[in-house]
């Protein structure tokens, strides 16, 4: 834990920056969840949240399928358009919740940056 800096995390994955000398692009977050690590940067984030959104809009459940759980039905588009991910629906919601925060989180430690005068980013 000492090579990177926590930014958001929930039961479903984590989102962290790698420390400078550790990574060629510190400005870009490291989101790790299932068997998928993505390293993005905030413009990826945001269109992976758009992504996200539109593949939650799209799909509804099956409404007689029992198998929500195991299902991987839904294809969600990564920002590399050669990588989709297939997922049930509590995994696109938990996916979602990891995006979601991370952005909010880097929205506001760079808000706070600016007001405090502190440039680290």
């Amino acid at each position: 834990m000492e090579d990177i800096n926590p930014i958001y995390h929930n039961p479903f994955g984590v989102a962290f920056q790698w420390k400078r000398n550790t990574v060629k692009d510190p400005k870009k977050v490291q989101i790790v969840f299932r068997d998928t690590g993505l390293l993005l940067t905030q413009s990826e984030l945001l269109q992976f949240k758009k992504n996200i959104e539109c593949t939650q809009k799209m799909n509804s459940p099956c409404e007689e399928c029992h198998q929500h759980d195991t299902c991987r039905s839904l294809l969600l588009d990564t920002p590399a358009p050669q990588i989709t991910l297939a997922m049930n629906r509590t995994e696109l919601d938990a996916v979602h919740d990891l995006i979601d925060g991370t952005l909010f989180q880097l929205n506001l430690d760079s808000y706070l940056n600016h007001m405090c005068g502190k440039n680290n980013y």
